[in-house]
């Protein structure tokens, strides 16, 4: 059996065998985003003709530039957006194609959608902003620090595409992700008995999330919302279709590396490559006992350290349980 596919199964073995949750997964206060007057920070922003969804705290505040994943929308951030807002000027978007935007006139790839974010960032007048990337929005980000380096101060890789996908064969894995959508679409991934019923929240999500039946209603509602985006086929395409290996060395802000141990979508191994290839620049950091969305499952431990990192410290998990390097 290929080596890829030993990896797959043991991925695979890790996400159905679980000892179950401790007392800090999953918890985020969801009072904390609740209470947050969200469509008065939403507005449509023109880019090459297309209109790109946008949620913009405002300010002149240090920037943070949020960049959700496959599949994923602007809402994979409810969790840590609010413990930033005050101190920081927080930009989420939806890529093109996802959530609230339009899909792009062009074919969707990882360069355009760099460049798209790049001439968002233009139109917002925003400068250097820190960019935080979940999945395909890491790899996403990390292609905006290579093609536009003078544009990121500073990088955060949450469980970033771009690195294993290389290896994997195109076409099966093409087929599978049609049959997903095709699923999702006849299922009714985002209908309100698939959030509400743990098991069914199980089924749903059991690939992204270590424990999806922890996740909230209130959360897990919004998060679902990303399902059948008329950008999800083409964007598969472009996450299998590029390649940057030989480009990371150059890039020189410093790079912060956070996976969870249990990841079932983009293993575990990759956060050590990203740091090889970067360089001394940058630094991983692994979660136990989660999976593909830190940021969602372990929202307190991923607030704290990314506020450690953004204040300049050197470990910035020093101090944080549950976590290894």
């Amino acid at each position: 059996m290929p080596s890829v596919y030993q990896d797959a199964l043991v991925r695979a073995r890790s996400g159905v065998f679980r000892p179950g949750p401790d007392a800090t997964y999953a918890d985020g206060d969801d009072a904390a985003w609740m209470g947050v007057d969200w469509p008065a920070m939403t507005r449509r922003v023109e880019v090459d003709g297309r209109s790109v969804n946008v949620v913009d705290t405002g300010g002149d505040r240090p920037p943070l530039l949020w960049i959700h994943g496959l599949g994923g929308i602007w809402q994979n951030w409810l969790l840590n957006i609010p413990a930033f807002m005050d101190t920081h000027r927080c930009v989420a978007i939806d890529l093109p194609g996802f959530g609230g935007s339009e899909v792009p006139s062009d074919e969707i790839s990882i360069r355009r959608l760099a460049r798209t974010v790049d001439r968002l960032c233009d139109l917002l007048d925003i400068d250097e902003p820190v960019v935080i990337g979940n999945s395909m929005g890491g790899f996403v980000g990390a292609e905006l620090a290579v093609s536009f380096p003078t544009r990121v101060a500073k990088l955060v890789l949450v469980s970033a595409a771009g690195l294993s996908t290389e290896h994997l064969r195109r076409e099966p894995l093409l087929a599978g992700a049609r049959a997903f959508a095709v699923l999702t679409a006849r299922t009714g991934l985002r209908g309100d008995p698939v959030v509400r019923r743990r098991r069914l929240r199980r089924v749903a999500l059991q690939f992204v999330v270590r424990y999806p039946e922890r996740l909230s209603v209130p959360l897990a509602t919004e998060l679902v919302q990303g399902a059948n985006a008329p950008g999800f086929i083409p964007a598969f395409e472009a996450v299998m279709d590029y390649s940057f290996r030989d480009k990371l060395e150059s890039i020189e802000v410093p790079v912060l590396i956070v996976w969870g141990r249990n990841d079932m979508l983009v293993p575990v191994e990759d956060a050590e490559r990203f740091e090889h290839l970067i360089g001394d620049n940058a630094h991983s950091v692994i979660f136990e006992d989660t999976g593909h969305v830190p940021m969602l499952e372990r929202p307190t431990r991923f607030n704290e350290l990314l506020e450690g990192f953004l204040a300049g410290e050197r470990s910035p998990e020093a101090e944080i349980e549950g976590v290894s390097v």
